[in-house]
């Protein structure tokens, strides 16, 4: 059968009457009594059944009719994706993220996609709260933790890379109070404690959920110190200057760990929490300068970039005293 013929069938039982089929294929009502026919022979089937009221489809001729309009649907869907294809990409994308992580990592990588498809333009929102992306008009969010409850629901969510919250401290703090040995020892070093998304109710922000990375058994720890903020890059900058231990992501911290500002304390543990994730509004057919975007930010970011950097960081002696 041929696409000719498809559109023949599902016009005559859409119409049911060939001379209206023949109206809505721009063809003489003879041509599709002819075609019918010569279907019908081929087919070695009856597909239309006919009296001087109307033409109705038979079994075989429902069937028939059903296959073809799956057929024709692909058909269709073919040619918009080859006719895309051709077309430069343009449009607007409008995006949220993070501050942190977007002014550190999506910014660049937003440029060089930008650069690549010069007739697309990027509005970027850096927020620490996520917006309602369908009511605000946002295409899709670059984050750093997935979203639960009623949202979870309506937005899709793909992973862009695995990240996690790591252990660390200036060498300087190290020399003048030595590195824990255990998570038992950070009760007696000062932690320096991110207070950030204060909005969420009954975060406690004292307490660190961490897990061992070899055998990934979870464990709470509760610490205390003389310094909180609800800005990381401000306690990052505590941190440097040696006012204690803290708890940050390594996609923050990299340049740090590559430079040894900063080493990793008790490099067993880590907090898994801190993936990296894209967030949309849910839509049947995303348009083609999205799927393009995110087709870049995996490339960009599914092999952890910040890890590269921080391949050869260094971690504080084991069991490291203050010095005399």
């Amino acid at each position: 059968m041929e696409r000719s013929d498809l559109e023949l069938v599902l016009a005559v039982r859409e119409h049911g009457s060939l001379s209206a089929a023949a109206l809505s294929l721009d063809v003489a009502p003879p041509v599709v009594t002819k075609r019918l026919a010569a279907l019908e022979a081929r087919l070695g089937q009856r597909l239309f059944q006919r009296t001087t009221r109307r033409v109705s489809p038979t079994a075989e001729g429902e069937t028939v009719c059903e296959r073809a309009l799956v057929l024709l649907r692909g058909f269709i869907e073919l040619e918009a994706e080859l006719q895309e294809r051709k077309a430069e990409p343009t449009g607007l994308i409008r995006l949220a993220a993070t501050l942190g992580f977007g002014r550190l990592w999506l910014g660049p990588a937003l440029a060089s996609f930008q650069e690549r498809y010069p007739r697309i333009s990027i509005q970027l929102q850096l927020t620490e709260q996520l917006p309602d992306l369908a009511a605000e008009g946002f295409d899709g969010a670059v984050w750093l933790w997935q979203v639960e409850g009623r949202q979870a629901a309506q937005w899709v969510s793909r992973r862009l890379a695995r990240n996690q919250r790591v252990l660390v401290a200036a060498p300087r703090y190290i020399r003048q109070h030595g590195a824990p040995v255990s998570l038992e020892d950070l009760q007696n070093h000062a932690c320096l404690i991110v207070r950030e998304n204060g909005s969420a109710s009954g975060q406690r922000f004292d307490v660190w959920p961490l897990q061992k990375e070899r055998d990934k058994i979870p464990v709470r720890v509760r610490v205390h110190g003389p310094l909180a903020s609800n800005s990381g890059e401000l306690v990052r900058d505590w941190c440097v200057a040696g006012h204690g231990i803290m708890l940050r992501s390594l996609w923050d911290i990299a340049s740090q760990l590559a430079s040894g500002a900063l080493v990793r304390v008790l490099p067993a543990y880590a907090m898994p929490d801190a993936d990296i994730h894209w967030l949309a509004p849910y839509r049947a057919d995303s348009p083609r300068r999205i799927r393009l975007l995110i087709d870049h930010l995996l490339a960009q970011f599914q092999s952890a970039p910040w890890k590269a950097t921080t391949a050869s960081l260094r971690a504080a002696p084991r069991g490291s005293r203050p010095a005399p």
